[in-house]
């Protein structure tokens, strides 16, 4: 009942035989329980993600879990590149045809299943894309997108640099929150998708800094 009264106040989030707290600075996560974190808003995320990418792009996929939801539905489009550092990522576009993938090499991060450090790093840096999709661990209208892990956030960084239109992949939780490292202002955003609508100033300052707001519904 006490975790149930923490996870209502949105000061963690229960797993099976536990919980993580969500209001941490640095909650580093793993993987394989971020995947069960607010999975409806995550596929909604997916699917309009999936709508704004057409045939012939060339995107990059982060190795975010929501990215992971847009893999799943872009798997029967036709003539996508899709750049990924993201091992579930790939595995999960491994038996679509008409999909090609290029892995960033790099090292493994095994408590997110992604390649990171300097080969990645590098790699990224060699080619240009359409849209980069990329989420991160909070968002805040001064310190911008940031990240629980600082070799995440370079990556990350580096993939925004690389595309034309840069897409922020996130649910609502994530927003008026701070992290240990800094990914990007806010500014350098050009679309944010989320799952349901931003109440307060967020629309206004969307607004100002002429960023699109996509979400369910919206």
């Amino acid at each position: 009942r006490d975790l149930q009264k923490l996870e209502d106040g949105g000061g963690l989030f229960r797993t099976y035989g536990g919980a993580y707290i969500t209001k941490a600075v640095n909650p580093d996560v793993p993987v394989g329980i971020r995947e069960s974190f607010y999975l409806e808003g995550k596929e909604d995320i997916g699917a309009i993600c999936a709508d704004m990418i057409e045939e012939g792009d060339t995107i990059i996929l982060d190795s975010s879990t929501t990215a992971l939801h847009i893999a799943e539905k872009i798997k029967h489009k036709d003539r996508i590149t899709v750049f990924t550092n993201a091992i579930k990522v790939i595995t999960t576009l491994a038996d679509s045809e008409n999909i090609k993938v290029i892995s960033t090499g790099g090292r493994l991060r095994s408590r997110s299943l992604s390649l990171v450090g300097h080969e990645a790093e590098d790699s990224l840096n060699r080619y240009n894309v359409d849209k980069a999709f990329v989420s991160c661990t909070s968002v805040d209208l001064d310190k911008g997108l940031t990240d629980t892990n600082e070799q995440e956030a370079r990556i990350r960084r580096i993939m925004l640099d690389r595309a034309v239109k840069k897409i922020l992949i996130a649910d609502t939780t994530k927003f008026g929150k701070i992290s240990f490292a800094a990914i990007c202002p806010l500014t350098e955003i050009d679309t944010v998708v989320s799952d349901n609508s931003l109440t307060g100033e967020w629309g206004v300052e969307f607004q100002k800094m002429g960023i699109e707001h996509f979400y369910k519904n919206g």
